[in-house]
């Protein structure tokens, strides 16, 4: 399979992992490519270089929770493949849970009901491994219990099985990669932040690290650069199809771990800073990737110290 002559959307496509995929979409050619965001999240900004290396690309700015809209959008943009990584993230569901359960089940809905109208051909269904919950046993592949610890959590794994349901029930082409913890450049750094862009940020405004509980929380750290790729290959691969991939690296990171390296990366001398435990913050993650590696040849390319050098670097640019 290529891409060199589909038709491309990507939802949140303006968005942090959702720019990257974009990025790398639009090196492949297409015949066309879509970027649907309501902007959230995303900025503009995050499709400069895609603009350049892909000049006809279409940018629309649409909330896919409003399915007339999305349908004449559609109807008039016949795709081959929709990459949905559109998505109100985890700190919202901690203010607005009800909003955001429904907003995150909406688009998934009606990108399902659009696809089996056969306004598109394939969903490549971005989850997230936050449908684990804690770890209770690691490496975590994808039958893992899946013990969801906030709304977010909730609302990704009604998604996906909203997904497996259609692909069962009405044998539509769908997949699912299950991306862990990504970090890079274009991460955001506003009010819903990861804790690398806040660690850096805090850092580069000469403020002290912060770590939230003990420290001894662990993550599966994967650059983003990487899950853009292996969210390609899943869609270029057929035997990908009503499955569930994880996306990782499979090597377990403690956040105390993770905010000493970028101390170390950023020469910070300064005392980390302990504050109360986050609500829903899960205690440990590891995952098991034999099956994107069997499925896709999956094997991540960007070591940790490389890519948090990556995202210093994007970071000191953007505020100086």
């Amino acid at each position: 399979m290529s891409l060199s002559n589909k038709s491309v959307v990507v939802t949140g496509g303006a968005g942090f992992i959702g720019s990257h995929l974009v990025d790398l979409l639009a090196k492949e050619e297409p015949e066309k490519l879509i970027v649907l965001d309501n902007f959230f999240l995303g900025t503009i900004d995050n499709l400069e270089q895609a603009k350049k290396n892909y000049p006809d690309i279409i940018i629309i700015n649409q909330d896919i929770t409003d399915f007339k809209s999305l349908k004449k959008i559609l109807s008039n943009n016949p795709a081959d493949v929709v990459f949905n990584l559109a998505v109100i993230p985890l700190p919202t569901s901690l203010e607005k849970p009800e909003w955001t359960y429904e907003q995150n089940i909406k688009m998934t809905l009606n990108l399902c009901e659009l696809m089996r109208q056969g306004l598109f051909g394939t969903l490549v269904q971005c989850s997230s491994s936050e449908v684990y919950g804690s770890a209770v046993r690691v490496p975590m592949d994808e039958s893992h219990p899946q013990r969801t610890m906030t709304p977010y959590a909730a609302s990704k794994l009604a998604t996906d099985s909203l997904a497996v349901s259609y692909y069962e029930t009405f044998g539509m082409d769908i997949t699912i990669p299950r991306p862990f913890n990504n970090y890079g450049p274009r991460q955001n750094d506003k009010s819903y932040a990861g804790v690398i862009p806040l660690t850096i940020k805090r850092i580069l405004g000469n403020q002290a690290p912060v770590v939230y509980g003990d420290g001894t929380q662990t993550r599966d750290f994967i650059f983003v650069e990487d899950t853009a790729k292996a969210i390609i290959d899943v869609y270029l691969s057929k035997n990908t199809r009503g499955k569930t991939i994880n996306i990782a690296s499979g090597k377990e990171t403690s956040i105390k771990e993770l905010i000493e390296l970028i101390m170390k990366l950023m020469g910070c001398r300064l005392k980390i800073k302990y504050e109360a435990a986050r609500r829903g913050d899960v205690k440990r993650h590891k995952a098991d990737t034999s099956l994107a590696k069997k499925l896709i040849n999956f094997s991540p390319n960007t070591e940790l110290n490389k890519g948090l050098l990556k995202t210093i670097e994007y970071f000191k640019r953007k505020i100086s």
